[in-house]
């Protein structure tokens, strides 16, 4: 629970947030921006940086691994282009944040994470919030998801050398993948399309993910 004060303080920095590092930098659906103004990323902070929860940068969560900024998480939800009716899979629950906008949007989310105690504390905080339409799974998030099945969306938010190949095949025919690719230091944020089983790329942006770890990614 917060104090009156810190719930006052976290309801400012949201509005700015959204403002200024969301609507101010290009993202314009507004079905978006509502989920982003809905979920309350200080429910997925860590304590030590509950100050920062609302700026606009990737912040750690342990193990190695960040919470995203605000704005990239909205520009990837953007770009998947969601609709009630989609199965989305996302490689690197992480925090949880991201898994918590999807599930807003989507008809039920699957999520993978190979470090098992950020799986758990995920899974604590959305069951904490209700979300009651999401299924975890703690393994290699480059091999997809465990069982044979297709999605309508694919998300990765970790950096990938190339699209594993497991997740091309687990992404439906008509359907998009959203995620960084590249080595060290700076990624390009791209959306890949299925159409007829071939791929096509766009790409958005540069940005900054840490590696995702695994047999079809970098290694361990």
């Amino acid at each position: 629970m917060y104090s009156r004060e810190s719930e006052d303080r976290f309801a400012r920095a949201h509005q700015q947030m959204i403002r200024r590092d969301l609507m101010g930098r290009g993202i314009t659906d507004s079905v978006v921006l509502g989920v982003m103004d809905e979920v309350r990323r200080e429910e997925f902070v860590l304590d030590e940086y509950q100050s920062q929860a609302y700026a606009d940068g990737p912040l750690p969560i342990g193990m190695g691994q960040t919470i995203s900024q605000p704005y990239i998480v909205a520009l990837m939800t953007q770009e998947l282009q969601l609709d009630p009716d989609c199965e989305v899979l996302e490689i690197g629950t992480g925090s949880g944040y991201q898994t918590a906008v999807l599930s807003k949007l989507a008809k039920k989310v699957y999520t993978i994470e190979r470090i098992g105690q950020l799986a758990e504390s995920a899974q604590a905080v959305l069951g904490r919030l209700g979300v009651d339409n999401v299924e975890f799974y703690i393994g290699d998030g480059s091999c997809g998801w465990p069982q044979q099945r297709c999605f309508d969306r694919i998300i990765i938010t970790a950096a990938v050398p190339k699209i594993p190949l497991p997740l091309i095949e687990q992404l439906k025919d008509g359907g998009l993948l959203v995620g960084p690719v590249g080595y060290a230091g700076v990624q390009e944020l791209v959306v890949c399309e299925k159409k007829n089983g071939k791929i096509t790329e766009r790409l958005i942006c540069d940005v900054r993910f840490v590696k995702l770890l695994g047999k079809f990614s970098f290694e361990q």
